[in-house]
């Protein structure tokens, strides 16, 4: 297995427990999509998979090595939600910073972190941008930006938090085609939390549907179902199947709240 995580609890206060008694695993080449209502615990639940939050009990691996905060692997490149940026970084700096990073916070940038870092633009696709300052782009474009930082240092597992919120429709259609892509020709697994269940369902094998004190995981078209979006986002929909382009795929209409 790449992933796995044992029995991890999360809490912020004894109280308030928000994740409880979390198990399941993941392959190679696998894409996993995170879903549930606004602050369930969806991006607490990654961020301490990625080693910015402790788990309170239990642990996680990414190839035998446990994940913590003063022992962050570094097979994980964490991509978080874009937001706006005051740093003047160039994006070609912002980029370099993955790798330097991972070896110290005052490491020296050398000329083939800025190669490498060149050659990673190109492959997310935004080489035009190297030399253009972050606090200067659009949320879509920082968004890729960050993408980027965290592909140069080579993960085995890409995790990424709400990657198409500020992105249009053609852009969220070029990042899907773009983790898909990633994952095929590099042989690395995906994490992506996200609120668009047509989005998951186009390129997710697994699914960890995650509600108040319990969650379902396995197979994507087993646990994203019209039955399971009514208990956990009380919303009442309608599935549907369409073939385009030789592949036959579900999607989904939302039509009113339950409860």
């Amino acid at each position: 297995m790449l992933l796995e995580v044992c029995n991890a609890n999360f809490h912020y206060s004894c109280d308030t427990p928000i994740l409880n008694n979390v198990n399941f695993s993941m392959r190679h080449g696998e894409i996993l999509a995170v879903m549930g209502r606004n602050g369930i615990g969806k991006t607490t639940m990654i961020k301490c998979i990625a080693g910015i939050l402790p788990w309170k009990d239990g642990y996680s691996t990414v190839d035998g090595h446990k994940s913590s905060v003063k022992h962050p692997i570094h097979q994980i490149g964490y991509v978080p939600q874009a937001h706006k940026t005051s740093f003047s970084y160039t994006v070609r700096d912002m980029v370099v910073f993955g790798k330097v990073g991972h070896r110290s916070y005052f490491a020296t940038p050398k000329p083939q972190d800025y190669q490498l870092a060149d050659e990673t633009l190109a492959e997310v696709g935004i080489e035009e941008l190297g030399d253009k300052y972050c606090n200067e782009l659009s949320g879509g474009q920082l968004q890729l930006v960050f993408i980027a930082r965290a592909l140069i240092h080579s993960p085995k597992l890409l995790i990424l938090d709400e990657p198409e919120s500020h992105l249009d429709f053609r852009n969220q259609i070029r990042l899907l085609k773009l983790l898909e892509r990633l994952v095929d020709e590099k042989n690395i697994s995906c994490i992506i939390n996200t609120h668009y269940p047509n989005h998951a369902i186009r390129i997710a094998n697994k699914c960890f549907l995650l509600g108040d004190g319990d969650y379902l995981f396995g197979d994507m078209r087993e646990i994203m179902t019209e039955r399971n979006i009514e208990k956990f986002f009380c919303v009442k929909s309608r599935s549907m199947q369409m073939e385009y382009n030789g592949k036959n795929i579900t999607t989904f209409v939302f039509l009113d709240e339950m409860c």
